[in-house]
């Protein structure tokens, strides 16, 4: 096998492994398990995977749990114990020093903030929340696309998948640009049927990528840009606010295709409240 199928063969591998623990993460993962799921020997799977994901498989099972648990915090009404016991925590305290250390606030803390993350018009100057909006017109853009079905707040694990993917594809450098597409409501859609797609910038000239990726033209144009500043996990008050608030006072109307998200950094490099996301609402030219 050639050192660029090996490759290849690899990154498969470990698309396997991160599927399976983003299906399982109330489940008690061993090594020796997710080895045989990848179909390495158990003395080689960690450095392995670790080489092609850039974390140990606790790193990535403690992001995901513990981004799991912001969005139960800030959209659910689960105690704080129960969230605890459900990101694997033996206690409220061992759970809260790891959040902490994470997102900078005590869960409860972050439930108390999460819940007010936009200004409400209503109580404050209408015209500073109307700033946050620019109207930008956007170039059109090729994309790689990993389909995503499920919640919304779980699709940080099919993103793992899209990186190991493009990796040893040659597909990820300084200039690669990361967006989330979102097709349904999550307030009108059962969280188990919502539809998204992960995805990351390939040339333009690229015309076939290997399955289970597909290419996905992003239409340029008009839209309405408001940039999140913060975890993810309160994009959705954001939405709320640009929806009640914004787009009926703006005077525009919004375009026949999918609200989508720029993602500006990096969250592995950086703690969430520094994470920033462009929201994109395409709008009818005019």
């Amino acid at each position: 096998m050639t050192r660029s199928r090996t490759a290849l063969d690899y990154s498969r591998r470990i698309d396997r492994v991160i599927a399976h623990i983003a299906d399982h993460l109330d489940e008690t993962l061993e090594l020796p398990d997710l080895a045989q799921i990848a179909s390495f020997s158990p003395y080689h799977f960690h450095r392995i995977y670790r080489s092609i994901t850039g974390e140990t498989v606790a790193d990535t099972l403690r992001r995901l749990r513990l981004h799991r648990a912001a969005g139960d915090l800030v959209m659910g009404t689960l105690a704080v114990a129960a969230i605890a016991r459900r990101a694997g925590y033996g206690s409220v305290a061992a759970f809260t020093r790891s959040f902490g250390a994470v997102y900078g606030v005590t869960p409860a803390r972050y439930r108390q903030q999460g819940r007010l993350v936009m200004p409400d018009a209503s109580t404050s100057n209408p015209e500073l929340p109307m700033q946050s909006v620019t109207i930008a017109d956007r170039s059109p853009i090729r994309l790689a696309a990993l389909p995503h079905q499920g919640s919304y707040m779980e699709i940080g694990a099919t993103f793992d998948r899209l990186m190991a993917w493009a990796a040893p594809r040659g597909l990820l450098g300084p200039g690669t640009r990361s967006f989330g597409i979102y097709y349904d409501d999550p307030n009108a859609v059962p969280a188990a049927k919502l539809h998204s797609e992960a995805t990351l910038s390939i040339p333009d000239d690229m015309t076939k990528v290997d399955a289970p990726a597909r290419i996905v033209d992003l239409a340029g144009g008009r839209h309405a840009v408001l940039r999140h500043k913060g975890p993810y996990a309160e994009l959705e008050n954001a939405y709320r606010w640009l929806y009640k608030e914004w787009l009926p006072q703006s005077g525009e109307e919004p375009a026949d295709r999918p609200c989508f998200e720029e993602y500006l950094n990096n969250p592995r490099d950086l703690p969430p409240a520094e994470w920033l996301t462009d929201i994109c609402l395409p709008l009818a030219p005019r």
